[in-house]
């Protein structure tokens, strides 16, 4: 029996365009292994695909160690469907960009992981061991809960560096391909 195309949504906040390229490369990632993308900014939510999409992919700039305001807004958004459990079942998993190497990113990836927990999500990592720490290695911020990126004060179109990008794309990539083995 044909399994359907999966999808998954990566929905994000993005103010200054770092968090967006890094969804970008995410969905990247997942689209070469076969996967329908849908990539959307909190500011234009659509509630209909991300209630129909099989996965889930959430995406926040550190700010002060905890997600962006406007991205805690859209988390409590969610409260029918959580009460609903709408999402119960759906694969998920989470990013975070900052400014420092650290920048408390885990903070960051523990509440969006708690937040698809009280949903009923089943939560996705990155289970990449770091390969270095120059900015052109793979996992160089050696995180495992969630994928952590790092922008210097910078355009956007040279920060995050090209090691995070590629960590970005081999997420997207992880997360197409452990989608598709979830059954319908």
């Amino acid at each position: 029996m044909p399994t359907s195309t999966k999808t998954l949504s990566i929905v994000y906040h993005s103010p200054y365009g770092h968090t967006a390229r890094v969804a970008s490369y995410i969905a990247k990632g997942a689209e070469k292994m076969g996967v329908k993308v849908f990539l959307m900014s909190i500011e234009d939510v659509q509630w209909d695909v991300l209630d129909q999409s099989h996965g889930i992919i959430f995406g926040s700039p550190t700010y002060m160690g905890s997600v962006s305001g406007p991205f805690k807004v859209f988390m409590d958004s969610t409260s029918k469907r959580w009460m609903s459990r709408a999402w119960q079942g759906k694969m998920a998993a989470g990013f975070t960009n900052s400014g420092g190497l650290s920048g408390d990113k885990l903070s960051v990836l523990q509440q969006i992981n708690l937040f698809a927990m009280q949903h009923g999500m089943l939560w996705t990592g990155l289970p990449l061991l770091s390969k270095g720490h120059s900015t052109s290695d793979l996992n160089r911020l050696a995180s495992h809960l969630g994928l952590m990126t790092q922008s210097d004060n910078a355009p956007v179109d040279i920060t995050p560096p090209e090691g995070d990008l590629k960590t970005a794309l081999w997420f997207g990539e992880y997360i197409a391909l452990t989608l598709q083995r979830i059954k319908d």
